[in-house]
């Protein structure tokens, strides 16, 4: 399975919309916010600060969210928008922590941004 352009959230009208009006969970590593979607699927996010670390740093992570949540969020996940960002530890973090701190977060949080 793809992460298609539908399943993105890229205007940042959109991802200020999710942080505003949305629920967050914070967890060691993430930061997410969840909210009612207004399209008939679920769409995700991701914002990755720089966080003072180099661009192959900041890529490889981009890449391994992307990845965690094209393979294991996106199937699961309910009809929400979810912005996920990096705190500064994710970049320390293994693939295994992030996709198990994902894939929680967005099981909690797809209960309460239910329309």
């Amino acid at each position: 399975m793809r992460f298609p352009r539908s399943h993105r959230l890229t205007r940042s009208s959109e991802l200020r919309a999710v942080a505003r009006g949305g629920k967050r969970l914070r967890t060691e590593h993430l930061d997410l916010r969840a909210a009612a979607s207004p399209v008939s699927h679920p769409r995700v996010g991701l914002i990755v600060p720089k966080h003072k670390r180099s661009s192959v740093e900041r890529n490889r992570l981009k890449r391994r969210l992307r990845e965690i949540v094209r393979v294991d969020v996106l199937p699961t996940m309910a009809r929400m928008d979810l912005v996920v960002r990096a705190r500064p530890e994710a970049y320390d973090a293994s693939m295994t922590v992030l996709r198990t701190e994902l894939a929680r977060g967005a099981d909690r949080l797809s209960a309460v941004a239910r329309p």
